[in-house]
């Protein structure tokens, strides 16, 4: 019996690939089993090669696998360019026929797929013909399958989730009954992680739990899906959301919301975030709290519109023209992603900064199941609120920590008055030096010594190994699994990458023999920021930026050449 399976459905654009493979995935969770999906589509609407693979085990499992044990091919040309990526031993299943391919490979077979799907209702009835064919050759029985079909398609009416569960049920008659399916049974148990989701909803949802009432954004690869998320509880929840005209203007509304008093964010790529600079400046220096989702893909320029990346982790530490303090969250799991978006709403008002969220495509868009956490975790904290009563000293008032009385306009009890030149306590301009001193040691050095108390650990797996792994972000799934797999090694972490963690890093790193970060970047930038940060040089990097994220056999490969 199986212990885990790679399932690999792949075809062009417009053949249904993510529906096939989220029915396959909400199958498998359905079935008890724990399951990792990533998608990997090319900018385009029609046409190209896409896949969807979901990894399916009895145990959790954080990361895609390269090899494939069976590949489900919609098209001709998805024969050829997936071809490579089957297992040993796997099973590549195609239409010959349609396909008018003569001779069939090792491990190949041919079976009737738009044969099938025109009994059913026609050819886009192909990807639900595909997930029956699967679930006959891996599942038990249809029932889970068939729960997946009625999900997926019942609000596009009766009829499409009918003829859909018809095409499913077809697949799966014919090939119990035509293609050995023994081999590739797996079987799962009961578990508590039921939540099948993806970085950028749990994110979204994370956003939600907080408060947010405000959220603008200009539709941005890949970060979009969570202003789609935010956008189908607006209604539920009391949530403006608005579409801007371009990211200076979603930048702006965001800190105009935020001086209003209510919770607001904004999210972007690369791009996007390089025009909101001047907006992360602005909230700086008027000191009001922004809440900013940076979701990386390769650059420069366009760069791969739909592919992952680490690349902007030094801009994103120094965006925003003149030096003040922020906060930055690098979330590695769903999990993580809830919670950063809770903490950085709470850590924006509480310190009155931005803090920026730090995710990429490949995260935002890859589902595994999870058991959801605690939503009450995090409560809301507004943090400094100026109320009738207390003594009057003007809305930017020195204070130890750095922290003024927020005022709000028209509901505070004080004068709220904003100014993006430098200006004293009263918010009115100045040009007095001994004003800016302050002013700057305000912003910048008092509330950067506040959040360095309250800066997120590290996660350490295995400290005192003999070779340490250090990353950011979507790297943690590799690095778990990469380290439970190779012989005296473990890894940290990091959730949070500014204000740094550098008496906790040289603590996880002490006694280690050889440090490497793996990241998803031509430069090692974490490895800099880490001897920047603690003086502590790394042995090297593992680097990948092919726009593709890393799988736990690269990690592997790398430690046992001796990187």
């Amino acid at each position: 019996m199986n212990k885990e399976l790679n399932i690999r459905i792949t075809g062009k654009a417009g053949h249904g690939i993510v529906s096939a493979g989220m029915m396959l995935a909400r199958t498998y969770k359905d079935s008890g089993l724990h399951v990792f999906a990533i998608q990997d589509y090319m900018s385009r609407i029609r046409g190209g090669n896409n896949f969807f693979q979901v990894r399916a085990a009895v145990r959790p499992v954080y990361a895609p696998r390269e090899k494939a044990d069976i590949i489900f091919a919609l098209d001709k040309e998805a024969v050829e360019a997936n071809k490579a990526a089957l297992a040993a031993g796997g099973l590549l299943v195609l239409d010959a026929e349609n396909y008018e391919i003569k001779e069939l490979e090792k491990g190949w077979v041919s079976a009737p797929i738009f044969a099938l799907a025109q009994e059913a209702g026609g050819p886009k009835c192909a990807n639900s013909v595909a997930l029956g064919i699967i679930a006959a050759l891996t599942c038990e029985n249809f029932e889970k399958a068939a729960k997946a079909v009625e999900r997926e398609f019942s609000g596009k009416g009766v009829e499409a989730a009918a003829m859909n569960r018809k095409a499913a049920l077809k697949g799966y008659e014919y090939a119990a009954k035509n293609m050995k399916n023994s081999e590739f049974r797996l079987t799962g148990a009961p578990h508590s992680s039921n939540l099948l989701v993806a970085g950028n909803e749990a994110l979204a949802l994370g956003v939600i739990s907080a408060g947010c009432k405000f959220y603008t954004a200009y539709p941005m690869s890949p970060s979009t899906g969570i202003m789609s998320t935010v956008a189908d509880y607006a209604e539920k929840y009391g949530i403006i959301v608005e579409q801007a005209e371009d990211e200076i203007a979603a930048v702006n509304m965001a800190v105009g919301a935020a001086f209003a008093g209510v919770r607001a964010m904004t999210a972007s790529s690369g791009g996007g975030f390089a025009l909101m600079c001047e907006g992360v400046s602005l909230a700086a220096m008027t000191e009001t709290p922004l809440v900013i989702a940076v979701v990386m893909r390769p650059g420069p320029a366009t760069g791969f519109p739909t592919r992952t990346a680490q690349e902007d982790l030094d801009f994103v530490l120094h965006a925003g023209h003149g030096e003040f303090a922020r906060a930055v969250y690098t979330p590695g799991s769903p999990e993580e992603c809830f919670l950063a978006a809770k903490r950085a709403f709470n850590t924006a008002e509480r310190f009155q900064v931005p803090a920026l969220i730090l995710s990429d495509q490949y995260l935002a868009e890859s589902f595994t199941n999870i058991e959801f956490p605690e939503p009450s975790s995090e409560p809301p904290d507004r943090g400094n609120i100026f109320k009738n009563g207390d003594p009057e000293q003007g809305r930017y008032a020195y204070s130890p920590d750095g922290v003024s009385a927020r005022a709000f306009p028209g509901r505070s009890g004080m004068l709220a008055v904003a100014d993006s030149d430098e200006h004293g306590p009263e918010g009115h301009i100045t040009e007095l030096a001994e004003v800016r001193l302050k002013m700057t040691q305000k912003r910048l050095h008092l509330k950067l010594a506040g959040l360095a108390k309250e800066i997120l650990p590290p996660t350490v797996v295995n400290p005192g190994a003999k070779t340490m792994l250090c990353g950011f972000g979507s790297t943690l799934g590799v690095m778990r699994e990469a380290c439970a797999a190779a012989k005296d090694t473990g890894f940290v972490h990091y959730p949070q990458v500014w204000p740094f963690p550098g008496s906790a890093t040289l603590a996880a790193l002490e006694g280690a023999l050889r440090v490497l970060t793996v990241e998803n970047n031509a430069s090692g930038q974490l490895a800099r920021l880490i001897r920047r940060e603690t003086g502590r040089k790394t042995a090297g990097s593992v680097l990948k930026y092919d726009g593709r994220p890393f799988t736990p056999d690269e990690v592997l490969s790398a430690l046992k050449g001796g990187n």
